[in-house]
């Protein structure tokens, strides 16, 4: 190679604009009418329901009863997930995503939260015997229970307002 010749370089840069699976739009819009509907209701009674049942437990010595530990899992993977569905709807964000049935996505969600949160409430209800009416946690762990079965009602009404979209839509 010549010491004086400089060296050339061609650099080729290719794009597409093919974006069938996914939009890439930042903008958001905020559905302010969601939260007065009956499934917006619902939502929020989910997570306020929720947010009780294991806040009411992890205050107590819960961990001395692997009863209350399996309604504990069951409480805060729900109330996350829920939390997580609330700012989809709020936002939006699911129209972002065309290609997800979220009419599906939606009553497995809830289906499945009804019987897991239906099973976690018989079992905190039925872990309240006699032996532990003196303890301090009674009270605690009977309120637990109380807002157990009510959160179960909101996600069983939830499961048949999805499957009534589901149906529509399939």
């Amino acid at each position: 190679m010549e010491e004086g010749r400089a060296r050339s370089h061609t650099v080729t840069t290719t794009t597409s604009s093919y974006s069938d699976t996914f939009t890439t739009t930042a903008s958001f819009s905020y559905d302010r009418n969601f939260l007065a509907t009956a499934p917006g209701l619902l939502l929020l009674a989910e997570i306020v329901f929720g947010l009780l049942v294991w806040a009411l437990i992890a205050g107590s010595e819960y961990f001395l009863f692997p009863a209350f530990g399996w309604v504990m899992f069951v409480a805060v993977f729900y109330w996350v997930l829920t939390v997580f569905l609330l700012i989809l709807y709020i936002t939006r964000a699911y129209t972002k995503i065309p290609k997800v049935p979220w009419a599906l996505v939606s009553l497995c969600f809830y289906g499945s939260a009804f019987v897991l949160y239906l099973i976690a409430a018989v079992v905190d209800a039925t872990s309240i015997t006699k032996e532990i009416l003196d303890n301090h946690n009674y009270n605690s762990w009977t309120s637990s229970a109380f807002f157990a079965f009510l959160v179960t009602v909101c996600y069983a009404v939830s499961t048949y307002f999805s499957f009534r979209s589901w149906r529509i839509q399939s």
